[in-house]
């Protein structure tokens, strides 16, 4: 990637590097190593060598799963992936945010061993499922927050909502294999489970090794002091790597800058600090951080893994012919919809599709709930169909909405400051919520049934008045000028999308007359220090970047 240098494009009015857009699809790797995990264990539970393997002798002499060690094999990578959220926090800050991919793709790989060479021990494959999950738990966190850092803002919410589009792909190709190997015949038979697990290590290997030839993230850079190297990383990002001072690239420095050494002037942030908003004061910090837990929360219990995790169960259930095919469809709405909202997300913004995504979710779910209940699908095959078709455009609304929104959302809103930690815990609550949703739907489905469905319907609804109130729309803001407008006391989530940073025009278009004057105040003043992060401005209406957005929506 280092010849890539030189080398950009014209997106949306501004130049990006083809190596920022090289690097976003390398680390969305990492959310198809998500998807395939989360997707492989739908079909391995209907595999006969694996249930005999692993499965327990019933009262009639049959083996099967157990509902709790189903649920314990279902549900405990969560919790590996919820401790590795949380330690993502601090890799992704000691080692910065390229490193902390490598070691993710390090401990999945390991976890991934440890499952292929289980034999006839479910609890041997779980560790080895809590160990992968604990890897893919880094990567959750470390994917986008990386991603968000670097890339430009023009591409920004495409390129961290690719990471939602991976996953997809991850839970298809992982549906398809399974469709592929399930009939494995002979003694050798274990190979059908043993290859979809084995083949997740050949996918993580890209990432692993391609995130060492990207750029380190300019934000982690300059909070480390290491100026010069920001203003490099951030030179390859334009694809400007032999025009560092380009006026384009300064402009993107600047405003970082004066970001960072505010935030530095309080410190580090803390875990404490996440829920206090002590010592460093900044505005709505703790507002985020429940803002954020709330919205990964939300969006497991949309329902989206009870379809991946139990679906071929589910239809199985349901009188199915063949389970795993309508996973494969499930699968491919998931990928083909998931397109749609990379344009959604730079075109129309956050607030909106999340909204009606959410409502629509709930219609759809509210459909599949009733007609299980009253119309039983083994006794009404006609409601089998309604019920599939329900699933798919429940699912085709999370993957253009609810899927790719939520994870650029939790890269945009958080201050430098404690931003590794609020999107770990951010992240923490997503395993969270998908634990919770691996280990009770065995239970749910043996109690209530599809019934299950009116919880997934008020926690959709409930969801999108979340954000309704809650979620600022964040469309073209610079990762600086989010945390200036969630810091602004006169505006609220509703009233966001009115909102202007200083020195734009609109948020896509810069005021030129606004940067020709911070430039020449500079200058008249002489006071830029060698590394340029310590100047002052005379102008009254540049003193601080909050004063400025004040004046300019005044202008506006």
């Amino acid at each position: 990637m280092k010849g890539l240098g030189k080398v950009s494009v014209r997106l949306r009015g501004a130049e990006c590097g083809i190596e920022a857009i090289v690097l976003g699809v390398i680390t969305s790797i990492g959310g198809f190593l998500f998807g395939y995990d989360t997707g492989q264990i739908s079909g391995m539970l209907l595999f006969e060598d694996f249930v005999q393997r692993f499965g327990q002798t019933q009262p009639s002499g049959e083996i099967e799963f157990d509902s709790t060690i189903q649920s314990l094999l279902v549900s405990l990578m969560s919790i590996g992936t919820l401790i590795g959220a949380l330690s993502g926090a601090y890799t992704a800050d000691w080692f910065g945010r390229r490193r902390n991919l490598c070691i993710g793709v390090c401990v999945f790989v390991i976890g991934n061993i440890l499952q292929i060479t289980a034999m006839t021990s479910w609890v041997h494959i779980t560790i080895g499922r809590m160990v992968a999950g604990f890897g893919v738990g880094i990567l959750s966190i470390g994917v986008p927050m990386y991603q968000s850092e670097v890339c430009p803002r023009e591409i920004r919410g495409a390129v961290v909502a690719s990471y939602q589009l991976m996953i997809t792909v991850g839970i298809v190709i992982s549906n398809i294999i399974n469709y592929i190997v399930r009939d494995h015949p002979g003694e050798e038979s274990s190979a059908s489970w043993r290859i979809v697990i084995g083949l997740g290590i050949a996918f993580s290997l890209p990432l692993g090794i391609g995130v060492l030839f990207a750029p380190e993230s300019p934000r982690w850079l300059a909070g480390r002091g290491r100026w010069e190297d920001a203003r490099m990383s951030m030179a390859r990002l334009r694809g400007m790597k032999h025009d560092p001072m380009n006026k384009l690239v300064e402009e993107d420095f600047k405003e970082m800058e004066d970001s960072i050494n505010e935030q530095h002037s309080a410190g580090q942030g803390t875990w404490k600090e996440c829920f206090t908003g002590q010592p460093s004061g900044i505005p709505r910090l703790v507002y985020r951080t429940f803002l954020g837990c709330a919205l990964q929360f939300s969006q497991q219990w949309t329902g989206v893994n009870y379809f991946f995790y139990y679906g071929a169960t589910i239809f199985e259930s349901a009188g199915i012919d063949d389970p795993l095919q309508v996973q494969l469809i499930l699968g491919a709405v998931n990928v083909a919809m998931t397109v749609p909202g990379l344009y959604l997300i730079e075109r129309v913004g956050r607030r909106v599709p999340l909204v009606l995504g959410g409502l629509w979710q709930a219609l759809w779910l509210l459909i599949f709930a009733i007609v299980g209940t009253v119309l039983p699908p083994k006794d009404n095959p006609a409601a089998g169909i309604v019920m599939i078709v329900s699933a798919c455009m429940f699912i085709a609304s999370f993957a253009a909405t609810w899927g790719p929104f939520i994870w650029v959302v939790i890269g945009e809103t958080f201050p430098l400051r404690t931003r590794a930690k609020q999107a770990s815990l951010a992240t923490a609550f997503n395993w969270l919520g998908n634990f919770l949703i691996g280990f009770l739907t065995p239970y749910a489905d043996e109690g209530i049934s599809y019934a299950f469905g009116f919880v997934f319907f008020g926690c959709n609804f409930a969801a999108a008045a979340i954000v309704y109130m809650f979620l600022f729309e964040t469309k073209s803001l610079s990762l600086e000028n989010v945390d200036i407008m969630y810091s602004d006391p006169h505006i609220n989530a509703i009233s966001s999308k009115k909102w202007m940073p200083a020195g734009y025009i609109t948020r896509n278009e810069r005021d030129e007359s606004y940067w020709e004057r911070r430039r020449s105040s500079v200058a008249a003043n002489g006071a830029a220090a060698p590394n340029g992060h310590d100047e002052k401005y005379n102008d009254k209406d540049l003193d601080t970047p909050e004063r400025g957005a004040s004046m300019h929506q005044e202008r506006v």
